[in-house]
């Protein structure tokens, strides 16, 4: 068996709730939610892989920039991200979906605002 296969096991395909399971980002902004697919990452032990959709409420702005440890790859699916902005959501480039980035560790990477709302697919790890 690989070495990391009981953090993320075999799922086949299955129709995905959107409606449902979703819960506030721990220590995110208001109005931003996750929904957990499969893995996890354990950011004290700096091992794992978490897969997730991250839903931005209409009018949310996540006003801090961020920058972590671990790869980051994100797949905007619907809506427009605004990144870059101040803290109250002005300014930034936005980027609609669909669009894709990929942050390896260390990467400063927001403020974000989402007038609209989006919802983005994203894969966090450790190598």
């Amino acid at each position: 068996m690989p070495p990391f296969a009981d953090m993320k096991p075999a799922l086949p395909f299955d129709g995905v709730d959107l409606t449902t399971g979703w819960a506030q980002v721990p220590g995110g902004a208001p109005g931003v939610c996750q929904k957990l697919l499969s893995g996890a990452l354990d950011e004290e032990a700096k091992i794992g892989v978490r897969t997730r959709l991250i839903r931005f409420e209409p009018g949310t702005v996540a006003p801090m920039e961020f920058v972590h440890d671990y790869w980051e790859e994100v797949y905007l699916l619907s809506g427009t991200l605004i990144s870059g902005c101040d803290p109250s959501g002005a300014g930034g480039s936005a980027q609609a979906a669909p669009a894709y980035a990929c942050r390896p560790p260390g990467t400063v990477h927001g403020p974000f605002a989402a007038p609209e709302g989006c919802m983005f697919f994203e894969i966090q790890y450790y190598v």
